[in-house]
């Protein structure tokens, strides 16, 4: 046993099945097998059975590398509920998030198995990044014309214009106009534990 396998006890005993089924279900969720998640996380396929069956409580820096292998939060591992005004996200509580030229607004509660943002994309950036990650991605163009790679085909789409496909397919956005473009998209990253804005880790200018 690792040093990160540890018996951790603390608390009472009956607080872990809680937390064991929300743990397998999660795995479940993010197509992992067990002895996968328990490589990707430190831990021998044993003790991660163990903690899916309560019969030992994970310690935090347990939580915090399954949640990293699930691409999830540790109150998500935790089975924490979210609360009632978190299903409503006003206008004005969206914080606008800058990366790579790109502005994000959170369009959605965090914790879910699906992100919702409102993107601004302005002409001419990170127009040679190529994203690749599990999931599925939707988009709905707002304003201004967005080229869409996916794979070898590009596609041009204007304002009521959508698109759903497989992350797994090689895509690249950029806006078609001088004054940008502007998105709602919905994508789901459960088994990224990357890309929180989903910036792939594929770079490179497609032909």
């Amino acid at each position: 046993m690792s040093s990160s396998e540890k018996e951790h006890t603390g608390g009472p005993a009956g607080e872990l099945p809680a937390v064991a089924p929300q743990l397998r279900s999660l795995r479940r969720r993010a197509g992992l097998t067990l002895e996968a998640a328990a490589r990707d996380a430190g831990l021998s396929p044993a003790h991660l059975s163990r903690l899916e069956t309560g019969q030992r409580q994970p310690s935090l820096p347990m939580l915090l590398a399954l949640a990293r292998v699930y691409g999830t939060t540790v109150s998500d591992l935790l089975g924490e509920t979210v609360a009632d005004r978190d299903a409503i996200v006003r206008a004005g509580d969206m914080e606008p998030t800058h990366a790579g030229g790109w502005t994000y607004w959170q369009a959605g509660a965090s914790g879910r198995g699906m992100q919702a943002l409102r993107v601004r994309v302005p002409y001419g950036s990170q127009g040679d990044i190529v994203r690749v990650h599990p999931g599925e991605e939707w988009l709905y163009v707002l304003r201004g014309r967005l080229r869409l790679r996916l794979g070898d085909t590009t596609h041009v789409l204007a304002p009521g214009d959508s698109a759903h496909f497989d992350s797994l397919t090689p895509h690249r956005l950029a806006a078609g106009d001088q004054d940008g473009v502007e998105l709602l998209f919905v994508h789901t990253l459960l088994q990224s534990p990357t890309a929180a804005l989903c910036l792939g880790p594929i770079t490179g200018e497609l032909p």
